[in-house]
């Protein structure tokens, strides 16, 4: 598989500990992908190593080749904002790049059409400071659709937001992704959401990737209970599996 993204036995360590531990496996572009498993898996420090943040061992490529800078956008865990830019200046330093020092009306139309698929529309003139954790993490999101990478990592991008917003990203991002082809990666923690908005699923345990595919491969029972320590009921809802923990192990 030379097209998507591609890990080769990807290894990180930390001193002598090692965090991920030879993880191989190719995820197709066109597609959202949901990096899943529970607090400490890993699931940060891979993404950290494929966005190029942390050093790895093994091979990462994207289309065959190492993934460009350019080409990727990616979204820490924990960002907060303390400037008093807007957040239209916000949204229009996603396309730094390309901007030098003009800004044309199609740039702005653009922020606005973004701002607007986020919910965000009227927050044009709003300080970044002046706005809660869950508005700045949209704001966010939205400057990096701005740069329309090719390879977009989220880590927890709605870590901070209610359920509403929560299913409110993921529509964006299956539009981006139908109208560009690109692939979108992203830790989540709740399974629910990630069975009925991805169409992949990477179950990490351990620094170890112990199931991928489809939510009716990854998402067993067996694959529940030896990850999360839990029983699980799994039930169907419009055919997609719905988790409901019944206790703990």
């Amino acid at each position: 598989m030379r097209e998507g993204l591609v890990l080769e036995a990807v290894a990180v360590w930390r001193g002598k500990t090692p965090i991920i531990q030879s993880v191989s496996t190719g995820i197709a572009r066109g597609q959202i992908a949901a990096l899943i498993g529970p607090n400490g898996a890993g699931k940060s420090t891979l993404l950290g190593a494929i966005a190029g943040h942390l050093a790895f061992s093994g091979g990462i490529a994207w289309n065959g080749r190492r993934p460009e800078a350019s080409k990727l956008g990616f979204m820490p865990q924990y960002c907060t904002v303390l400037s008093s830019l807007s957040v239209l200046e916000v949204l229009l330093l996603g396309r730094r790049e390309e901007l030098g020092w003009q800004v044309s009306g199609s740039d702005l139309d653009a922020a606005a059409a973004t701002l607007e698929s986020f919910g965000l529309q009227g927050l044009e003139t709003r300080a970044m400071n002046t706005l809660s954790g869950g508005q700045q993490q949209l704001v966010l999101l939205a400057q990096r659709l701005m740069r329309e990478p090719e390879l977009l990592i989220l880590d927890e991008a709605t870590s901070a937001l209610d359920l509403r917003h929560q299913v409110r990203v993921l529509e964006p991002l299956s539009a981006y992704v139908a109208r560009t082809g690109a692939l979108v990666l992203m830790a989540m923690h709740d399974l629910n959401l990630a069975a009925r908005h991805t169409q992949h699923l990477l179950l990490l345990r351990k620094g170890k990737l112990v199931a991928c595919g489809t939510h009716d491969v990854v998402l067993c029972s067996d694959n529940i209970r030896d990850t999360y320590r839990i029983e699980a009921n799994i039930v169907l809802s419009d055919g997609f599996p719905v988790i409901v923990p019944v206790g703990s192990l």
